[in-house]
């Protein structure tokens, strides 16, 4: 490519998708327990260590660039290797050439920034891994010497502790909430041991033998590590609670922590008449902030894993509340690696399929059509594994070191589990518009063709007419008796009911008390959303407020992996055979940021990158609500209560839809009549309306 006049300033350049799969590398090997690594127990792709970087410029006159790389690097100009010196500096004569530059790097990332009065390192330049696959450079924020990709850190700021307490002789220090950091000592004095344990709960850090996390020091040592009298611990650790023992004589002015975070912008609100929702709204905001890191995590103190599935729920609060598309897009490209496909993300067959729901999503919410178009090979290949991987019924079913998940539920998932079709079906819906993008018709016709065949299939051959709903798994053509949940939350989220159906699913399924409970967050997520869907919001809101609010009333800081109300005391920090095993911050646990943006305030895109949304806000039976749904190009916000509904929007063009008991009135726009007491109309951006309406009830 040309360098064009004038540049922008230059920037670290390198293969793309290199930085997130070197950084996803690091981040799946930080999990611990009790000082013990645990790494993850997938295929970690690594980095090309071998990499060329190419442009041509064109300038009237000789300029002196200068180079720095991270790795070893040589320049070729017009194909000729005689452009290396020590210090870095090169003349490049006038006139049409083309520089490339190869870069060395087995430890990071190579990565390349020339500084020159017109020919920098920028997108304009392209990179290769040597496999004649050139496409353009990636860079970021990365923009000096100084400011390199392997130097790259998430924010810190110190932070002290609300309260200290002596117990049996030792502190305990309370940081008032969740939180996540490094521990820091001032005034570090004596000799002896130092042992930290540390607690998401006030009984896990009371607890030395049991407690997920904990550090051990000797005092002599850490003195000669400390930086102004302040030492400060290497690892960062989730906690609340900070219980301190150390040898007589060891002595310290005090404790404080350094607060690890991505400085994310709170774009998204929600308020409302009911105080205890504002709150369960505060609370999973900051669970989904703390998880909110190099990239979306499942939970900060035992797995610290990327996992696919709980990524894609992460992805839809962060479309309503941050609106944070790096880390989006560091997680997109991370979950899906490198080729060739030998295994499902994480191992889990269901969890290819929500990459692919994802990066549509990714898509719709933003409409980032070159970052589409930048991974459809890697769509393409990953979907050729699944399409290998059907029955005689054409149903996608788990093979030999697969892990058909679906849920945390004693639910058995051998067989073409009817779920999963579900998900196949969106996935293959995905790769169209994918293949659209592309400019690959042919590709987009088999795709779509595909995805009508496997949702038409599972509709009609896993339908139980005698339960009222679809059959949870097949084997051997025949349907097996459970009726789960999980498939017809979502066949009717995704709108593959027929209308009699749909009202079958909500009344003999959904709402059927003798079908098996939702248990976790995790799929509680999708309930919640299917029951908005079947216009139950009254029902949500209470069941939000008996779960999340449970967690609320027990003094959470931050929502769990899991909550039973029937467990008492420090049973609810129990889980996988561990005292305290339970996350207690778990991104899944922050659904209520989605619920409320997409189903109360009712935003939702139509077109990609907000340029068509849909309104459709409901009350429930909260008296008043507002708030805002951030978007590319700005904002929508919404307001409601019992006898007016205003919008204002700044980007797009949008459609409110309403109900009203009555004719609605509005000055500032034209309603229709959709019939049965539903009205709609249109929304400008940079205009509010306010429409005066009567509740049906």
């Amino acid at each position: 490519m040309t360098q064009s006049a004038n540049p922008p300033r230059a920037v670290w350049i390198w293969y793309p998708g290199d930085f997130e799969i070197r950084l996803h590398e690091k981040v799946s090997v930080r999990r611990r327990s009790r000082g013990v690594m645990y790494p993850a127990f997938w295929r970690l792709d690594r980095h090309y260590s071998n990499v060329r970087f190419r442009f041509t410029y064109d300038s009237p006159h000789e300029e002196t660039i200068r180079i720095w790389s991270e790795g070893t690097f040589s320049l070729y100009l017009d194909g000729k290797d005689n452009y290396r010196y020590a210090d870095h500096r090169i003349t490049l004569p006038a006139g049409r050439h083309e520089i490339t530059v190869c870069v060395f790097n087995d430890a990071e990332i190579p990565a390349l920034l020339i500084e020159g009065e017109n020919v920098r390192t920028s997108s304009a330049w392209e990179a290769d891994s040597y496999q004649d696959d050139w496409r353009p450079a990636a860079s970021w924020i990365f923009d000096s010497p100084e400011n390199r990709p392997s130097k790259f850190r998430l924010a810190e700021e110190p932070r002290d502790p609300e309260t200290v307490e002596i117990r049996d002789g030792f502190p305990l220090l309370d940081f008032g909430r969740e939180t996540f950091g490094r521990l820091r000592f001032h005034g570090l004095k004596g000799a002896g041991r130092v042992s930290v344990y540390y607690g998401e709960s006030r009984a896990e850090a009371l607890s030395p033998e049991h407690c997920c996390h904990l550090d051990r020091f000797g005092a002599e040592e850490a003195r000669g590590r400390a930086e102004d009298g302040v030492f400060t611990l290497e690892e960062p650790r989730a906690f609340r609670y900070v219980m301190i023992q150390a040898d007589p004589g060891v002595e310290w002015d005090r404790v404080s922590m350094m607060y690890e975070y991505v400085p994310v912008e709170y774009r998204g609100s929600f308020a409302c008449s009911d105080p205890l929702i504002e709150e369960i709204q505060r609370t999973a905001l900051y669970t989904l902030h703390l998880n909110t890191r190099e990239f979306f995590l499942d939970g900060i103190k035992r797995d610290f894993w990327v996992w696919s599935g709980d990524a894609y729920q992460a992805f839809l609060m962060n479309y309503y509340s941050f609106f944070d598309t790096d880390v989006t897009r560091r997680t997109l490209v991370a979950l899906r690696g490198k080729d060739p496909v030998v295994k499902h993300i994480n191992t889990i067959l269901d969890y290819s399929l929500y990459w692919f729901i994802s990066l549509h999503d990714y898509y719709l919410y933003t409409g980032d059509a070159a970052f589409i178009r930048q991974y459809w090979d890697r769509a393409v290949t990953l979907m050729d594994r699944c399409l290998q991987q059907r029955d005689a019924e054409g149903f996608l079913v788990g093979r030999p070191g697969d892990w058909v998940f679906v849920d945390w539920a004693d639910i058995e998932n051998t067989g073409a589990v009817s779920t999963i079709q579900l998900l196949f079906a969106r996935s293959l819906e995905a790769m169209r518009a994918f293949a659209e993008l592309a400019g690959d018709e042919a590709a987009a016709e088999r795709y779509g063709s595909l995805s009508e065949e496997i949702r038409e299939k599972t509709i009609r051959l896993f339908w139980d007419d005698e339960r009222g709903g679809l059959a949870h798994r097949r084997v051997d053509g025949a349907n097996r008796p459970e009726l789960t949940r999980h498939a017809n939350m979502f066949a009717l989220i995704f709108g593959y009911l027929a209308p009699e159906q749909r009202e079958s699913v909500i009344r003999r399924v959904l709402l059927n008390p003798e079908v098996p409970a939702i248990r976790t967050p995790y799929m509680r997520f999708h309930e919640m959303a299917a029951l908005c869907e079947a216009g139950l919001h009254d029902r949500v809101l209470r069941e939000i407020r008996d779960y999340w609010g449970g967690m609320i009333r027990l003094g959470a800081t931050t929502f769990w992996e899991e909550y039973d109300p029937s467990l008492s005391d420090d049973a609810h920090y129990g889980m996988y055979g561990m005292p305290f095993g339970k996350s207690l911050c778990h991104a899944w646990g922050a659904g209520p940021v989605y619920l409320f943006g997409r189903y109360f305030l009712g935003v939702v895109p139509t077109a990609p990158g907000y340029a068509a949304y849909r309104v459709e806000p409901k009350l429930g039976d909260l008296e008043r609500m507002e708030g805002t749904v951030p978007t590319p190009g700005g904002r929508i916000a919404v307001a409601m209560d019992r006898r007016r509904i205003r919008v204002e929007s700044t980007h797009g063009r949008g459609t409110l839809v309403f109900a009203s008991a009555g004719r609605p009135v509005c000055e500032e726009g034209e309603i229709r009549p959709l019939g049965d007491g539903r009205y709609e109309m249109a929304i400008e951006p940079g205009r509010r309306y306010t429409v005066a309406y009567l509740p049906l009830r």
